[in-house]
């Protein structure tokens, strides 16, 4: 291919990437829903499966959707510059990449857990127990509930009254939507399980308690991503 054709190449997969995030954006897809195949796409935009493709590795590094292996395109968030705030698109590799980030928030969500127990406000509290029980409402009804997995982890980190801790909700936002998306949502009876530990020992002003079931809850999760990471890595 020569060069005028690569960079007609290139503007395609651009324009297609802009149409593809516009349909998302104007349907409006939730975060969670899966896009139609590349097939359905190539038909829809009247463009190749090759260009459907590039242009989804755009919206990917991006952080605009979520490619997993054998079950399709996923939306993660339809506002740009806001769903990978590490620049963290690129990485190929989503369970290793997924094991880094347990590890990471191993060692900072137990401790902000345990701030969250010394100065959460009532107010602090009943929304903890409201995100709480609906996300245990939502698993046992089989509905999506990343957003409101998201929002659980977002308040235990407000509730720390940290100023340092506020600038990284982001990250833990981006974190947890990668584990939900790793694990492909497994671990739903543990998930209930901690959150309410995490719940019960800030509302009781227990730090100690709030750090060891954000611990748990984290550990449950980096478990089954290793375990994915090791049959993924075999030599």
């Amino acid at each position: 291919m020569d060069e005028l054709s690569q960079l007609k190449s290139k503007l395609l997969v651009e324009q297609v990437e802009e149409r593809i995030y516009r349909y998302i954006v104007d349907t409006p897809l939730k975060p969670g829903t899966r896009l139609p195949n590349e097939f359905e796409l190539g038909e829809k935009f009247g463009v190749g499966r090759s260009t459907i493709r590039e242009a989804v590795k755009l919206l990917s590094s991006k952080g605009i959707v979520n490619v997993r292996r054998g079950s399709g395109t996923y939306v993660l968030t339809t506002v740009l510059g806001k769903g990978d705030p590490l620049g963290l698109g690129n990485v190929q590799d989503k369970t290793a990449l997924a094991l880094d980030i347990v590890n990471v928030r191993l060692l900072l969500e137990p401790g902000i857990a345990a701030m969250a127990a010394h100065n959460a406000t009532e107010e602090d509290i009943a929304r903890i127990k409201r995100l709480c029980y609906r996300v245990e409402d939502k698993i046992r009804a089989g509905e999506y509930y990343d957003e409101d997995d998201i929002a659980f982890h977002t308040c235990v980190a407000t509730a720390s009254k940290n100023t340092v801790v506020e600038q990284l909700i982001p990250i833990i936002d981006t974190a947890v939507m990668i584990f939900v998306n790793v694990t492909h949502k497994e671990l739903t009876e543990e998930t209930i399980m901690t959150h309410r530990m995490v719940l019960d020992s800030i509302a009781a002003r227990d730090p100690i308690g709030a750090q060891n079931a954000m611990t748990m809850h984290l550990a449950f999760n980096r478990c089954r991503i290793k375990q994915l990471y090791d049959a993924e890595h075999k030599t």
